[in-house]
């Protein structure tokens, strides 16, 4: 395992992660847009293109978040019977602001996991 040493400033994975946080700085610099990471941090330079976080956490999402959403339909239209434009007008804007503040949270916590870890990819200099 990595000796992991936290350094002044750097907030930890949990805190990154729930409020967009730099994983070196700490500023609140993670995100240029809703889901979508800023190419660096503008406090101390951070690279965030250079991680790889990749799409593994919006494919997990998506299926935990509907699966989700549709048992609290099937509750709500077993329990109240309402009409079909109700269950819209509830569950659409529901899901898509889970499943955006859900990928922000897991997208940051990867990226700073990998800072932390100083994760990279495998090349010549790491054969044993």
């Amino acid at each position: 395992m990595p000796d992991i040493q936290k350094q002044e400033g750097q907030p930890g994975i949990a805190k990154a992660a729930l409020f967009g946080l730099c994983p070196q700085c700490g500023a609140k610099t993670l995100f240029a847009g809703p889901a979508r990471f800023s190419e660096r941090c503008s406090s101390c330079g951070l690279d965030f293109s250079a991680f790889n976080v990749g799409d593994g956490p919006a494919a997990l999402l998506t299926l935990v978040i509907g699966a989700l959403i549709i048992i609290f339909a099937l509750i709500l239209d077993s329990v109240v019977r309402p009409p079909f434009w109700v269950h819209v007008v509830i569950w659409v804007p529901v899901t898509i602001a889970m499943t955006v503040y859900a990928l922000r949270v897991s997208k940051a916590a990867l990226l700073a996991a990998e800072h932390y870890n100083r994760a990279h990819e495998a090349g010549r200099d790491d054969v044993l």
